[in-house]
């Protein structure tokens, strides 16, 4: 039985479409949403701008307020109440780290151009390969 999920999420349709399905077949589950903040690019932006804050952990909540606020308001339509939990770093590896403390990972495939929907995402492909966890792709 399925009785704790981690839904890692960014600000995607289907990283929505993810926590959609989980809260719709398991709602008796407890239910985590996970956001990695910092996530390597190949010009820096984000995961650089993140690096100069005084304040790491604050600027990192403070990024991922607006994905849980979206996660937040989805889960309170099905009337469920959720963890949330914010890390640092690269999104595959943080959520590798969690997965096991949980008896599932649900996770959005990548969406966007047609290429990106025939195929699963990079960091979803990564947590399907080598999670400890059975892990659902939501598409």
């Amino acid at each position: 039985m399925i009785s704790r999920i981690l839904v890692p999420m960014d600000d995607s349709e289907m990283a929505q479409q993810a926590l959609a399905y989980a809260l719709e077949n398991h709602p008796d589950a407890e239910i985590t949403v996970l956001h990695v903040v910092g996530e390597p690019s190949l010009w820096g932006g984000a995961a650089t701008s993140l690096a100069l804050e005084e304040d790491l952990e604050g600027a990192a909540e403070e990024r991922a307020t607006e994905v849980f606020a979206d996660a937040q308001e989805l889960a309170a339509g099905y009337g469920v109440e959720i963890t949330t939990e914010v890390q640092l770093g690269h999104p595959a590896r943080a959520i590798l780290n969690r997965a096991d403390d949980f008896d599932a990972v649900v996770i959005g495939s990548h969406g966007g151009s047609l290429a990106d929907r025939l195929a699963v995402g990079n960091v979803a492909q990564k947590v399907f390969r080598n999670s400890p966890v059975p892990v659902i792709v939501a598409r």
